[in-house]
């Protein structure tokens, strides 16, 4: 693999102005802009099949999701294979799905034969000499399939470890409390139930969802969730304990008692929201089938700009790497993409955080 050392992709914040839309039934969507960046670079490339990015220290780990290995990329694109995840099955949507980082230790969310299952590793050695070691699984029997896999773990402001899952096809298990299908699911890191979760003695969080595979917190404790819907609306949604997000009863903005709308909605060929962070003041999602990086102010749920259209492919994951950059996952070669020269990808993005100019 020869690295390149990435120069910057500057994203003026003044590009990000744009005029407020509120939708106000399931037939419309927020207005939307279309930003210019004005350079791009790559990080690391011939990725094969990425999903996750998730920072230990100054040192990126990425997931593979059929290889089932875990990377290490250094600054430089430099790579090197920390391990492999066992007993990973992959199929369809299925395989090393995502990962986040506390400590020492790295969590898995991965699809084995017979379900999606959570596990935890120590991460030993040094930086560019990192390695897995001491696995235990924590969680098991997460419904798994050739689709609906959800996959995203991140832990929360609270200290506790949150996972997304799908439905795995079996839609009415959205609406069953009693499942894990079609959650949000928060757990400690021994993945047990914490004592305050909304629903005693159990994992779920919140429920009614069709294939959550973005998760990420505000400064001021929001939690969001992005979301794939069937053929009418994917959804960015804002995640309340215990809140019933709809699925299948009602797909997008529906205005249905009983059910908590999305704050934004747009249509799958534009969409399919994967990996989301937050920084600078703004969401950030990468979407799969539509080809681009959205940004959406905390100030102002109802705006939304769009960079990248179509310049990179299916954007899988996006990460804020320590020194403030952003670290975006492109994911062409998942089978469903047309892979370019070189695919997958690592894109930096560098924000100017200089004021917008007044109005």
């Amino acid at each position: 693999m020869e690295s390149r050392i990435a120069a910057f992709l500057v994203v003026s914040a003044a590009v990000g102005l744009l005029c407020a839309c509120a939708p106000t039934d399931s037939s419309e969507q927020p207005s939307t802009r279309t930003g210019s960046p004005e350079r791009n670079s790559t990080v690391t490339d011939e990725l094969d099949a990425p999903w996750s990015i998730a920072f230990h220290g100054t040192t990126a780990l990425v997931s593979e999701r059929d290889s089932a290995r875990i990377l290490e990329i250094g600054t430089d694109g430099t790579q090197h294979e920390v391990g492999t995840v066992d007993n990973v099955e992959a199929s369809g949507e299925g395989g090393l799905l995502g990962i986040a980082v506390r400590g020492g230790q790295l969590f898995a969310y991965y699809t084995a034969a017979d379900d999606n299952r959570i596990e935890r590793f120590d991460l030993t050695g040094a930086p560019g000499n990192l390695a897995l070691a001491g696995g235990t699984t924590i969680l098991t029997g997460l419904p798994a399939a050739a689709n609906h896999n959800g996959g995203r773990i991140a832990f929360g402001p609270d200290g506790m470890l949150y996972a997304t899952v799908g439905d795995a096809g079996e839609r009415r298990t959205a609406q069953d409390r009693a499942a894990l299908a079609g959650k949000i699911l928060r757990m400690t890191a021994d993945g047990q139930a914490p004592a305050d979760n909304p629903i005693p003695g159990s994992l779920v969080y919140s429920y009614g969802h069709r294939n959550p595979q973005g998760i990420t917190w505000a400064p001021d404790g929001r939690m969001f969730a992005s979301e794939f819907g069937q053929n009418t609306w994917d959804e960015l949604n804002l995640i309340e304990p215990g809140g019933n997000y709809g699925w299948p009863e009602v797909e997008g903005i529906a205005g249905r008692a009983g059910f908590i709308d999305p704050v934004q909605q747009w249509k799958p060929s534009e969409a399919s929201p994967s990996g989301m962070t937050n920084t600078g003041g703004s969401l950030y999602i990468a979407n799969l089938r539509g080809e681009r990086l959205r940004r959406i102010p905390l100030d102002n749920l109802t705006q939304s700009t769009e960079y990248l259209v179509g310049e990179y492919g299916r954007l899988r994951d996006i990460a804020v790497a320590p020194d403030g950059a952003l670290w975006l996952l492109t994911n062409n070669t998942d089978g469903r993409g047309d892979p370019n020269p070189g695919d997958d990808h690592i894109i930096r993005l560098e924000l100017d955080r200089s004021p917008s100019p007044s109005k």
